[in-house]
């Protein structure tokens, strides 16, 4: 007797494939949203003349495929633009460009989950490594909202 994979999808909590297809997508694409509302905040919180890009410039990542080069523009972009707030309002931080490191790494593994056999671990790691630049840009957007800035615009 042969399995067929639409009949599980049938028999899974009694969904059927377009439903299971809707639920995987709410599930990952709220979480995208999420981000970068969390990048286009953290963007808002720098004062214009420290910004290298508008805040919402972050929603050109929903692009297909451009989306891939472009997550690397807004990691620098807004690596320089947290050094130069933190700089601006003497804050001390660990980092020389913060979440740069973190944020190429995971972007480098974004573009190599597309590769044949080593897509799914670099998916994985890459996957990891968005979760802790996500955590570590929503940190440093935290901290800017703490601390006093008369010339935010």
């Amino acid at each position: 007797m042969k399995i067929i994979p639409d009949s599980i999808l049938i028999g899974f909590l009694g969904l059927g494939g377009s439903e299971i297809i809707m639920l995987l997508l709410i599930f990952l694409i709220t979480p995208l949203i999420l981000f970068l509302i969390t990048l286009q905040n953290t963007f808002t919180e720098i004062s214009s003349e420290n910004r290298q890009m508008p805040p919402g410039q972050v929603w050109l990542l929903l692009i297909p495929l451009f989306g891939l080069i472009w997550q690397f523009i807004v990691v620098n972009r807004l690596a320089d633009s947290l050094k130069a707030e933190f700089t601006k309002r003497n804050i001390r931080i660990e980092e020389d460009r913060p979440g740069s490191t973190i944020g190429i790494a995971y972007c480098i593994l974004n573009c190599c989950s597309i590769i044949p056999y080593l897509g799914p671990l670099a998916g994985l790691a890459g996957l990891i490594c968005w979760i802790i630049y996500w955590t570590k840009i929503n940190g440093y957007k935290k901290e800017l909202k703490q601390t006093f800035n008369p010339y935010i615009n």
